[in-house]
This record gives structure tokens, sequence and C-alpha cells, in this order.
């Protein structure tokens, strides 16, 4: 009888892999978990658990906070600079777990390979800004873990778009490869080309609303990337109060790099600074076609404000 009643009790307080959302239909539930067993499965199957323990006490585990964009918004800033807190463990590169195929299909295990070691009391995260864009995400994590963190940093939309067009002329610019000008891609038929899939990267409305049916919004932070850039203290003393964490980045953490032309990290004595990559001089653009920018992302803009229920300085157009 004794081991009898042992077994009830170990049997009702074991605890569950997913914390439950409250308030979900019982066939979102159903199929949460049907995902959720096939992807236990397949870690079970690699049988490398032992891999994922060191012996000073550190594993490697699922992130429990997870920086889902947007592209160009500033997300490696914001790791970077998140990464001074010592209760964080990163994980250095993209991922792409949720969003690409052949990387979901190796299941959790795979998932948790690709995460630092870290010790019980710390945060492990990582960023794949394209998460953020991608249809397909948000129910994949929200399979995995309901109770995710999820830190979202965005710009204005019109300097995101530029930034993005940016980014890959330099990348065609250093395998010596042609590249068209940024007004090939803005101008179609003398209108602007709302297909150019850095416009539509920028919607955030549009993507946000796929996220808020299966993550209420105060579990999605966003940092203002405009405001990272200038002056990013106050927005990461922000991040840390969200993800709960004892306030350990300070003012002292930051210095401006007059040479590079934005803020540089110090930590423990040793400076450092985000890769030449970044913070690149965005092209030249006619004004008429800016404003034509403004103008487009000025309804799309209001609709993610009422959203999430916040404004942005972000630029907006007004009839004359």
């Amino acid at each position: 009888m004794a081991a009898f009643l042992l077994g009830a009790v170990l049997l009702i307080v074991q605890p569950q892999i997913v914390p439950s959302r409250p308030a979900i239909n019982s066939k979102a539930e159903t199929s949460a978990q049907s995902v959720q067993r096939e992807l236990l499965k397949k870690t079970s199957q690699k049988n490398d658990f032992k891999e994922n323990i060191h012996s000073n006490g550190t594993c490697r585990q699922l992130p429990q906070t997870i920086i889902i964009g947007v592209r160009k918004g500033g997300t490696r800033a914001l790791l970077e600079m998140l990464s001074l807190h010592p209760d964080i463990a990163a994980a250095e590169s993209e991922v792409h777990f949720f969003d690409w195929e052949d990387h979901y299909r190796n299941g959790l295990q795979w998932y948790i390979n690709q995460m630092p070691f870290s010790y019980p009391h710390q945060i492990t995260v990582e960023k794949t800004p394209a998460y953020f864009t991608s249809p397909k995400v948000p129910e994949r994590v929200y399979n995995m873990n309901q109770s995710m963190r999820l830190l979202l940093i965005l710009r204005d939309p019109s300097e995101r778009v530029l930034s993005d067009y940016t980014q890959v002329f330099y990348n065609h610019m250093q395998k010596h490869k042609p590249y068209p000008s940024i007004e090939q891609f803005l101008i179609k038929d003398g209108e602007l080309n709302v297909d150019y899939k850095a416009i539509n990267r920028s919607l955030y409305y549009i993507h946000m609303q796929n996220w808020l049916k299966y993550f209420p919004l105060d579990h999605i932070h966003i940092v203002d990337g405009d405001k990272l850039i200038k002056d990013p203290f106050p927005e990461i003393e922000k991040v840390e109060r969200f993800l709960k964490l004892s306030p350990q980045i300070n003012a002292s953490n930051f210095y401006f790099n007059k040479t590079k032309g934005f803020y540089c990290l110090r930590d423990s004595g040793k400076e450092r600074c985000l890769h030449e990559s970044k913070g690149r001089a965005h092209p030249q653009v006619d004004t008429w076609l800016l404003e034509k920018l403004h103008e487009y992302f000025h309804e799309p803009n209001k609709k993610f404000f009422e959203l999430v229920d916040r404004t942005f300085d972000w630029h907006s157009f007004v009839a004359s």
C-alpha cells in the first residue's frame, strides 16, 4: 500500500515539459502536444543527453527567451548588450530552428545542441531575426513553450528598408558581384514597388497579428531600435525588467565611439564594438522616394500602434 501511495504522489507532482497557457481550446492543446511528442521522440532517439551536461554543473538547455526580430532592427546589438548581464547565456549564431524545415525536422535535441552551456540560474537566449516574419514560427514556438518570453526590436520601417538593402548590397560587393541600385527595387512602373520583400518585412502589424494569435502581448517586449542606437542604457533597463533580471547592467557599460559613430560596450575593463558590417551608411535616396515610403507606411504604422497600444517616433506622412 505504501508503495502504491508513493507512486501516486510521484505521478501527481511530475512536472510538465511545457507549461500550459490559460484559455486555450482543446483542439489547439492536442495539436501542441502532438507536435511536442514528435519532437521529443526525435530527441530521445538521438540519445546524446550526456553531451549536454558538463562537469562544472552547466548544461545546454532550451532557450527561455528568443529575440524574434526584426531583420536589420538591431538584433545583434540587443543580444550583445543583453549578454553583459551575468545571468544571460546567449547562443552565438542565428539558429533558424523554427523557420528552416531541415533544421526543424531534426527535433528539439538538435536545437538544444545549438545552445551554449549555462548554469541553472541563467536564462538561455537565442536570436533569429527571420522568425518575426515567418508565418509558421509563432505556432512552433508556442508548441515548444507556451510561456516563452519574446524580444522584438523594431526601427522606423522606412529606415529598416534602406538598411535591409544596404546589407544585401555590401554582401554582393564583397563577392565582387554587381547589384542593382535601390531605386530599381523600390520603383516599378513609376510607382512604389510594394512587392519588394524589404517593404513587406517592415509591415509590422501583419506579422505581429500572427504572433498575437499564440502569445499575449505581455509576453512580447518591443525594444525601440532607434532609441537603442542613440541611448542604449534605458532600453536595456526595460529588457532587464521584462526578463525579471536583477539590475546588473549600468550606464558605464556603454561608451560612444566617435570613430565608429555608435555606442560600444565596456565589460570588466574590456571594450568591444559591433562588427564593422554594423552601422554602414545607407545609400542616398531622392527625397520624393523617401516621402513615398513614409506615405506608404503611414497607415500600417497606425495599425501597429493600435495593436500594441504604443506609439513610436517614426517618420509619418501627413497630407498637406
